[in-house]
């Protein structure tokens, strides 16, 4: 399985500060907001990564992540010109996913909760095993704001909606996808909607009407921050200061994850530490590298 990260979008509900900044490069807390949804893909053991962003952000994602050699991951870049849907990530992907199966992140989505990384390889290994598309929902106050699901008694999908102005359901489907390798070809054949975008919701949909689409709700336990608005942008970020601070231990850490893995060295962890050793983050993994003596 191969993982896509989407970071493209102009990053509208996040204006002013946006208009000079690519919102995936705003810290929720003490890290890039990539950092997270990046940090998934490596726990989950995905190592051929793919960023989809914008053309004037690509030199700094490259600043930022280079190729992923030093996390002993391969980072690779597409450019999306336009923001025209969530689906059309698929699309511009093609190339890069080649016959495997897909991981489908969105770049502002921040996931935490207990089990979580478990959860997410069972629905890796549904599709792998199966096929089909495996998604997650989550309960919303505003689920006008979101693609929702609507289930049955028995927790079987009745209906998918994108933006509801009447909503069947406060189940948002959240910015986290496992599919096969069908969903290129879905992709591209998606139609543009009445917003102009090639919507994931119709993806999910086409897997639905195939009888192929499977949804596990995240209950309590679980904490999931969309944070492309101000206020869940705010809130992301207490929550992760408010769980280090309790815990010491980072969320999102992808040093740590990629040391974790075996995938570099201390020595290789050591060298990364060099010029973050006055701020807190490189404190932290510092004392890794000490650990480990």
């Amino acid at each position: 399985m191969k993982a896509i990260i989407l970071a493209g979008g102009s990053g509208t509900r996040l204006y002013p500060v946006t208009l000079a900044i690519n919102k995936h490069f705003l810290p929720i807390y003490n890290k890039p907001m990539i950092y997270y949804p990046l940090s998934l893909v490596m726990l989950l053991g995905i190592r051929d990564i793919l960023f989809i962003v914008k053309p004037e952000d690509l030199a700094d994602f490259q600043k930022l992540l280079k190729n992923g050699s030093h996390l002993g991951i391969n980072i690779q870049y597409q450019i999306q010109k336009k923001p025209n849907g969530l689906a059309e990530g698929l699309v511009l992907a093609e190339d890069f996913i080649g016959d495997d199966n897909i991981c489908y992140m969105l770049g502002d989505n921040i996931f935490f909760g207990h089990d979580l990384v478990k959860i997410m390889d069972e629905a890796r290994q549904e599709i792998e095993k199966n096929g089909g598309a495996y998604v997650f929902g989550y309960y919303v106050k505003d689920p006008e704001r979101f693609g929702i699901v609507e289930l049955d008694d028995q927790g079987n999908v009745i209906s998918l909606e994108e933006k509801p102005k009447k909503p069947k359901s406060n189940f948002a489907v959240v910015g986290m996808y496992f599919y096969d390798n069908e969903a290129l070809e879905i992709a591209k054949n998606v139609k543009p909607s009445d917003r102009g975008e090639l919507e994931i919701t119709s993806v999910n949909e086409e897997y639905l009407r195939r009888g192929k689409l499977k949804v596990k709700l995240l209950g309590r336990g679980f904490a999931w921050f969309d944070a492309g608005t101000h206020d869940s942008f705010l809130e992301a970020g207490e929550f992760v200061a408010t769980i280090e601070k309790r815990t010491g231990l980072m969320i999102g850490c992808i040093e740590e994850i990629a040391f974790r893995n075996g995938w570099i060295t201390r020595e290789q962890l050591l060298e990364l530490t060099k010029p973050l050793r006055k701020t807190e983050y490189g404190r932290y993994l510092c004392e890794i590298v000490k650990s480990e003596e």
